[in-house]
C-alpha cells in the first residue's frame, strides 16, 4: 500500500533524553535549529505527535514564519500543515493549544478511543477509528489515500518514534544532538526497548547549527516478511532507477536489480544488457558478481524492478531459478511481468513454490515501466 514519506524529527541530550522531569520543557535545540524545524514543517503536508506529547508539552505545532506560510498558500497548499495525533484511550484535553492554533486537526484512535475523543472534541477535529487495536499501516494508508498526505513529519514522542522505527515505517530520521546531559532515569528517552530492524542506518548528512549537530539517517536493512518496509522502498526505487541504464531494446524489458544483505549491506547490482551482453538479465547480472557460497545470500533480499522471469529463450536458466539456486528467500518487485513476450509469466509463483517470500510494491510500477514505455503491453 502507498504510504507518505515518514520523517522522524527529534532533539536529544548527549545521554539520549528528550526532556528532563522539571515542570518546564527542556529546550534542547538552538534558536537557529528551531528556525530549521520551522522550515521543515513548512515543507510537509502533515505533522504528527502522540497524545502524550500534547499532554506533556502542550505544543502548538505551527509554521511560525509568515513568509513560509505565504509561500505555502502561493503553491496552492493550506497555510498550515494538517496536525495529527494518535491516542489509544481517546483521553484528550479539548483546551490544549494543539486544537486552537493552526489549520485542520485529525485524531486516530481505536474504535473505543475514537468514541471518547469525538465526545470530548466535538467538531474541533476529525476523528478516525482504526479498529479494535491501533494499526500504524492503516493510519499511514489513510493519510495517503484519503487526506492526500505525501510527506509526514513526526515530532514525537519517544513511543511514537520507537513504534515507527521498529515496524520499519520511518523513511528518515533527522536527529539533533544537544551538548548537555540529563542523567535522570525517570526522564523520557527518544527510543525505547524492543526489537528493531538489524543493521546500521545510513548517515546521509550532518552539519553544525550553532552549538548543536544535526544528523540525517536512513534505514537500510531489508524487511523480513511479506510487508514492505521503508528500507524496502528505498532499495526498490534504486532497482527501478538502474533500469533506466539499460541499452534500449525492442525485444526485451529493461530491468534493474539489487541484492542486499540482511544487515543492509549492498552485495551486488545489475541491469539488463549490462556490460555489452545483449541477453543478460538484471538479476542474472547481479548474482553473477557474487560467490554462490556467500553465507549472506540466504538472508538477503533481491530487489527487481520487474518480476523475475520464469521462462526465457535466450538462456536455459530463468532468473527465478537462479534466485532459488542462490538460496535467497525474499524478493521485492514493483511490477508483475505482462504478456508482452511470455504469456502468463509467473516468476512469483515459481519463487513462492520454492519457499521464497515475494513482495510486490505496486506504487513503484510506473517508475519500473518508464524505460519500457516503447514496448507494447
Amino acid at each position: 500500500m502507498p504510504y507518505p514519506h515518514v520523517l522522524l524529527s527529534a532533539a536529544v541530550s548527549l545521554d539520549g533524553y528528550l526532556d528532563d522531569t522539571g515542570p518546564e520543557r527542556l529546550l534542547l535545540s538552538s534558536p537557529a535549529d528551531f528556525d530549521r524545524v520551522d522550515e521543515v514543517r513548512a515543507s510537509v503536508d502533515a505533522i504528527l505527535v502522540g497524545a502524550g506529547t500534547i499532554r506533556a508539552d502542550n505544543p502548538r505545532l505551527l509554521v511560525n514564519s509568515a513568509e513560509r506560510r505565504a509561500a505555502r498558500v502561493a503553491e496552492g497548499r493550506a497555510e498550515y500543515p494538517l496536525k495529527v495525533t494518535v491516542t489509544g484511550s481517546g483521553d484528550l484535553d479539548p483546551a490544549a493549544n494543539f486544537w486552537h492554533t493552526g489549520g485542520e486537526k485529525l485524531v486516530y484512535s481505536t474504535d473505543e478511543g475514537a468514541e471518547r475523543a469525538a465526545r470530548l472534541l466535538g467538531d474541533t477535529a476529525d476523528v478516525v477509528p482504526l479498529g479494535s487495536g491501533f494499526d500504524w499501516r492503516a493510519l499511514l494508508e489513510h493519510l495517503h489515500d484519503v487526506r492526500g498526505v505525501r510527506r509526514l513529519m513526526v515530532e514525537g514522542g519517544g513511543t511514537v518514534h520507537t513504534q515507527l522505527l521498529q515496524q520499519g515505517l520511518a523513511d528518515e530520521l533527522q536527529l539533533v544532538l544537544a551538548p548537555l546531559f540529563v542523567g535522570d532515569p525517570a526522564a523520557p528517552r527518544l527510543f525505547g526497548p524492543g526489537a528493531y530492524q538489524g543493521g546500521r542506518l545510513r548517515l546521509t548528512g550532518s552539519r553544525r547549527i550553532e552549538d548543536v549537530v544535526l544528523m540525517h539517517y536512513e534505514p537500510t536493512a531489508p524487511g523480513a516478511g511479506p510487508l514492505p518496509t521503508a528500507a524496502d522502498r528505498h532499495w526498490l526505487r534504486t532497482a527501478c532507477e538502474l533500469a533506466a541504464l539499460c541499452p534500449p531494446s525492442d525485444t526485451a524489458f529493461s530491468v534493474g536489480a539489487v541484492v542486499v544483505a540482511a544487515d543492509g549491506t549492498e552485495l551486488a547490482r545489475g541491469h539488463s544488457r549490462e556490460g555489452g551482453d545483449p541477453v543478460v538479465h538484471a538479476e542474472e547480472a547481479a548474482l553473477a558478481g557474487l560467490d554462490p557460497a556467500d553465507p549472506r545470500l540466504p538472508g538477503a533480499t533481491v530487489y527487481s524492478s520487474l518480476e523475475p522471469c520464469a521462462h526465457r529463450s535466450s538462456r536455459p536458466t530463468p532468473c527465478a531459478e537462479l534466485i532459488l539456486r542462490a538460496g535467497v528467500r525474499r524478493v521485492v518487485t514493483a511490477w508483475r511481468e505482462p504478456d508482452t513476450f511470455v504469456t502468463a509469466a509467473d516468476g512469483a509463483g515459481v519463487l513462492g513454490s520454492g519457499g521464497v517470500t515475494v513482495v510486490t510494491v505496486p506504487e513503484y510500477a510506473p517508475l519500473a515501466q518508464r524505460p519500457n514505455a516503447h514496448l507494447p503491453h
